[in-house]
C-alpha cells in the first residue's frame, strides 16, 4: 500500500515521533469507528425506522388534533341548523319533537326499539317490492 505524502517534518525527537504516533492512533480509531457504523446496517435501518416511527407519532397526533377541531366545528354547525329548522316548525311539531327528544334521553332502549321497528318495516317494504 503507498503513504500520502505528509506534509509534516520528520521527528526530530523520540517525544514528537510518540505524539505523532498517538495522534495517528487516535485518527485511524475515528476512522475505524466511522466505517463500522457506516458498515453496520441493521443499526442504521433500526435508526431509520425509529425517525419514521416518530415523524408518524407527530404527524398522527397533528391529524388526531386536525379532527378534533373539525369536529367541533361540525358539531357547532349542525346544532346551528338544528336550531334555524325548529324555529321554523310549528309550535304544536315543535312541542312534539321536544317530547321525543325527552322520551329517547330518558329511555334510550325506547329509541333502539324505535329504530329497529322502522328497519324492519323499512326491510319488509323493499322485499315485497320484489
Amino acid at each position: 500500500m503507498t503513504q500520502p505524502p505528509h506534509e509534516d517534518k520528520p521527528a526530530s525527537s523520540p517525544e514528537e515521533l510518540r505524539e505523532h504516533v498517538e495522534r495517528t492512533r487516535a485518527e485511524l480509531g475515528e476512522t475505524v469507528e466511522a466505517l463500522a457504523a457506516k458498515g453496520d446496517v441493521k443499526a442504521r435501518a433500526q435508526e431509520k425506522a425509529a425517525q419514521v416511527r416518530e415523524q408518524a407519532a407527530v404527524k398522527a397526533s397533528e391529524v388526531r388534533e386536525q379532527a378534533a377541531v373539525k369536529a367541533g366545528e361540525l358539531r357547532t354547525k349542525a346544532t346551528d341548523v338544528a336550531h334555524q329548522v325548529q324555529d321554523k316548525l310549528p309550535e304544536p311539531v315543535r312541542e312534539k319533537a321536544a317530547q321525543g327528544s325527552r322520551m329517547t334521553r330518558d329511555n334510550p332502549a325506547l329509541l333502539v326499539a324505535a329504530v329497529g321497528a322502522v328497519t324492519l318495516v323499512v326491510w319488509l317494504a323493499c322485499r315485497r317490492k320484489r
